[in-house]
Formats: C-alpha cells, sequence, structure tokens
C-alpha cells in the first residue's frame, strides 16, 4: 500500500499534463502512487499518460468515456490504494517537496489531515501566496469554526474560504467510511470539504505554498454555463443534506439566504458573460427572470448583502433595487473594456 496516491484528472491537457507529473515525479517523497483518469480526451492526453504509465510503475492509468471531472475524481477514489488522498489538476504542479512535507505534517502532528499555502499563477507568469489559514493545529471545534462555518454560511464577504481540494491530505479511511464522493462541475469541491471536515478530528496546516495553482481563463468558472441554474440547484439541494445532517445550521441560521444570494450573483455574471450568445436585451429578461424565482425572490427579500467587495456591492444593490437597466448598462460597459 503506498502512503499517498494522487489523483488527476485529464481532459484535453496534452499541452500542460507534463509539468504536471512531472512534478510528482520529481517529489522528494517516493512513497507514492500516480492515478491519471483519462476522462474521453480527444487530444494526445490519452497516449501520453500511456507513455508515462510504461515508463513508471507507480503511475496507473484509467481510460473512461467524457463524464466531466467529479466522474473521472470518483473513479480515482475507488481505485486508490494509498492511506492517503491528494488531488491534483493538469494543469497545475506540486513544489517537489509537497508530498513529503504533508505527510510529515500529520504523522508529527497526529493528525487525519494536512493542508498548505499555494502559489496562484498568472498566466503572464506573476505568482502570489495564497494562505490556506494560519500554521498551526486545528481540532475539531477549530475545524469547524475556521472551515465549515465558512463554507456554510460565509459565502459573500471578503474574504472568503476557497474551496481548494488541491490544497490538503485527506485521511483515506474518512473518505472510504462516510462514502464521501464529488458530485457536478461547479462548486463541487465545497461540498467535498464540507463533509469531509464534518468527519476530520485534526488538521495540521503549514503556511507553506507547495501547490502551483495555475488561474487558467478557460477554466468552467470563466465560460458561459447554460445550464447553471439547474446546477445550482441540485448543489443547493446537496448543501442542505449535508447542512442538516450534520447540524451545521446553528452556527450560520442564515447560511441558505447567504448561499443563494452568493449563487445569485454568479447566475447573474453568467448571463451578462461575453460568451453568453443572447443579445443584452434578452440577457436582461434572463436576469429578471431569475431574480423572480421563488428561491432567488426570497433571499432577495429576507437578506440585504453588506460588505461585499465593491464590484459585487453595487451588482447587489442593483438586483435589490430592481434596476435591472442600470445592471445591464453597467455589465455592457464593463464587457467593451
Amino acid at each position: 500500500m503506498p502512503a499517498i496516491s494522487v489523483i488527476v484528472p485529464v481532459y484535453q491537457a496534452e499541452s500542460l499534463l507534463p509539468q504536471c507529473v512531472e512534478s510528482v515525479l520529481s517529489q522528494t517523497f517516493s512513497d507514492w502512487e500516480l492515478l491519471l483518469v483519462d476522462d474521453g480526451s480527444r487530444d494526445g492526453s490519452p497516449a501520453l499518460c500511456d507513455s508515462y504509465a510504461a515508463r513508471e510503475p507507480r503511475i496507473r492509468v484509467f481510460h473512461k468515456p467524457n463524464g466531466g471531472v467529479s466522474s473521472a475524481r470518483n473513479l480515482g477514489l475507488e481505485q486508490a490504494a494509498g492511506q492517503c488522498i491528494a488531488f491534483l489538476d493538469a494543469d497545475d504542479a506540486f513544489e517537489p517537496a509537497a508530498l513529503e512535507t504533508l505527510w510529515y505534517l500529520r504523522e508529527k502532528a497526529g493528525a487525519d489531515s494536512a493542508g498548505c499555502a499555494h502559489f496562484k499563477v498568472q498566466a503572464n507568469g506573476q505568482q502570489q501566496t495564497e494562505l490556506l489559514l494560519p500554521a498551526g493545529i486545528y481540532e475539531a471545534a477549530a475545524i469547524r469554526e475556521k472551515i465549515l462555518w465558512p463554507l456554510t454560511g460565509d459565502r459573500l464577504r471578503p474574504p472568503l474560504f476557497n474551496g481548494f481540494i488541491w490544497r490538503f491530505l485527506f485521511d483515506a479511511a474518512i473518505l472510504r467510511d462516510n462514502a464521501i464522493t464529488f458530485e457536478g462541475a461547479y462548486l463541487e469541491d465545497e461540498l467535498f470539504l464540507m463533509e469531509y471536515f464534518s468527519n476530520a478530528r485534526r488538521l495540521a496546516v503549514t503556511d507553506r505554498p507547495l501547490y502551483r495553482y495555475l488561474e487558467n481563463p478557460a477554466s468552467a468558472t470563466h465560460r458561459y454555463m447554460p445550464d447553471y441554474l439547474q446546477v445550482f440547484q441540485r448543489f443547493l439541494e446537496r448543501k442542505a443534506a449535508i447542512v442538516e445532517k450534520y447540524g451545521l445550521s446553528a452556527a450560520r441560521p442564515q447560511w441558505r439566504a447567504d448561499t443563494v444570494w452568493a449563487g445569485l450573483l454568479i447566475a447573474v455574471g453568467n448571463e451578462y458573460a461575453k460568451s453568453n450568445p443572447k443579445s443584452p436585451r434578452e440577457k436582461q429578461k434572463a436576469v429578471e427572470a431569475i431574480c423572480a424565482q421563488p428561491e432567488f425572490a426570497r433571499a432577495i427579500r429576507e437578506l440585504c448583502p453588506r460588505g461585499l467587495g465593491r464590484n459585487k456591492q453595487v451588482v447587489a444593490d442593483l438586483i435589490g433595487s430592481g434596476r435591472f437597466g442600470t445592471l445591464t448598462a453597467l455589465y455592457r460597459l464593463k464587457n467593451r473594456m
């Protein structure tokens, strides 16, 4: 049994996959296996995965029809043999000491999980460090306060706790015993973390950046999603089930309105996206219809968001006051810039 299973979902990643795989091969910690899950790629990724597996026995490859990142990660979880699980995206990379640092940090602290800071890398090569949490040991109560409560009901005001799964080393037994898996292609990380840390007992954190996250303008978070409302509704259903199962609402009683407002702001930005082929008038009508849907309309009545970032605050204020014409004009100006 390897100490760590690294799971990489692979889709149309031919150009960036080599630096991802090489970052695992270059680790100072050797007791790992790498699971490359080809999610129906149509480029050279499948052959590239197979060539790595042919040269390195610690690499295993799985080819499947395209089903999205969640299905690829779930297949990796099913096949993983490691005591711990790490996730790595095909367009990102580990720092050389990432696995060694996280493994021994976890061991030394007697923790079931470990986490790290990361580098946020821009397309032009500029990078900045983003902390997970201050370095230290977090017991169950602190995990709830610092991770679970923010993920449950603090989704509007900065600083937001980002649901990046690749900042953590997870205990495979916790995932297996609680049947924790992924669903969906958007916001799936947040739900995974909520359920996992509802069952974890101790987290060790370092402020060393051990992961290189490439800001990708072509990612799902930057494209127009015609099915966003259905995706968000399913996310909300699953989140509500987790909140109820683990009793998370007591600390954040307005979690639902907060979450729905966060989803509404994303829905509005999605409708006004440059890649949305609708006309400005059609976009405005779509936004008005979204705001009139019962779940969103209830959140607008119940909660007046304050303390948002400048742009989000302007959008929230215009939505709350029903000034959709002004909202459309602002987005038209933004999209021309």
